[in-house]
């Protein structure tokens, strides 16, 4: 037996560290066991009973889809060696999939029939040991030991970019400027690609103490704690990564872009909040600027495989400091508790 996180999906309160039987890998999986979990706002919603759903046949589901472990068994021919660090794709195709997930893009599933480890209907990596299919494992850097929990947002993030330079590449695009606003996990990090890219990177956050201001510097990026309006009309940036989800930033950035910006959404809006919006001027400027706009979430393994790039050239320090808190597994309810200056939560599961 081993001890996993686990909730019973729609029960908030049920949030419980359990003895669960130890995995059993399959012909062509790893072994793994788990070094650390990172823990996002989706997590927080699972526990809160509001998303959330147990593999068919059960009535808990083991939390956890931010993964980082070494390998303790692999197959042979998988590639993999014992003592390598990895990680685990959060989402698997339908099996009988649509036309994007039967190309690889089950990222962009249309049927909505896809499974998630530690969100849908498959169990997470919140345990002390995981399997993991050989072709949904991706190999980190080894020295990544401390911070590679990082790469799953970060694989969102990428794919973001990802987005943001095939809708350019309609015309020609040569941006200079990228305003990400919100700095959390997924707008630093986006700013972390951003300025890899050579761009004049700023961040746009309410806060105005405590790390991430010193976090954006270090990048060379510009940090504004200005209303959002003021900050655009001064940039008017070429790109916007939008990652708060909060629905008046997006309204604001929608029409604060210069000439061609395409802004990329990737934080999640809450319904049931409503806004006066007047949607002659907001199509009028997007029309005649030839904006763009696109959402995206959720990664493939080519995203992940770019994060893990990313990942093993940035600067170690650095992404240390986006990790604010690690909490042991048996006080894991500890990290479900957002608290003011936490930017991201680990729940470390081998004791270190």
């Amino acid at each position: 037996m081993m001890r996993a996180i686990t909730v019973k999906p729609s029960s908030p309160g049920s949030l419980d560290v359990r003895d669960v039987p130890d995995p059993v890998p399959g012909e062509s999986d790893l072994l793994v066991d788990g070094l650390a979990l990172g823990v996002c706002g989706t997590d927080r919603e699972i526990v809160a009973g509001e998303y959330g759903a147990a593999p068919p046949g059960h009535d808990r589901l083991i939390l956890g889809h931010e993964s980082l472990g070494r390998v303790r068994e692999a197959p042979p021919g998988s590639g993999f060696t014992p003592g390598d660090l990895v990680m685990g794709v959060v989402r698997r195709p339908d099996p009988e999939p649509c036309g994007a997930c039967e190309h690889g893009e089950f990222d962009m599933c249309r049927n909505g029939r896809y499974t998630e480890r530690g969100i849908k209907e498959r169990d997470g990596y919140a345990s002390q040991s995981w399997t993991i299919e050989s072709d949904y494992a991706i190999p980190l850097d080894a020295r990544l030991d401390r911070v590679g929990v990082l790469m799953e947002p970060t694989s969102v993030v990428a794919k973001a970019w990802e987005q943001v330079e095939r809708v350019g590449a309609r015309a020609w695009f040569e941006p200079e400027r990228v305003l990400v606003t919100g700095a959390g996990p997924i707008g630093l990090l986006a700013a972390l690609l951003g300025a890899g890219r050579g761009l004049d990177v700023h961040v746009l956050d309410r806060v105005t103490e405590g790390p991430k201001p010193a976090l954006v510097a270090a990048l060379g990026a510009t940090y504004h704690s200005d209303e959002v309006g003021k900050v655009t009309s001064a940039l008017r940036p070429d790109i916007v990564i939008e990652a708060t989800g909060a629905g008046s930033v997006v309204l604001d950035v929608l029409t604060g872009t210069g000439g061609y910006g395409v802004v990329c959404l990737t934080g999640v809006s809450s319904a049931g909040r409503t806004l006066t919006v007047d949607a002659g001027a907001l199509n009028r400027e997007l029309v005649l600027e030839n904006d763009a706009v696109v959402g995206s979430v959720n990664a493939n393994p080519r995203h992940y495989q770019q994060a893990a790039q990313a990942l093993a050239h940035a600067d170690l320090d650095w992404l240390e400091g986006l990790i604010t808190r690690r909490v042991p597994l048996e006080r894991c309810h500890e990290a479900y508790e957002a608290r003011p200056g936490d930017i991201k939560v680990v729940i470390t599961l081998d004791g270190a």
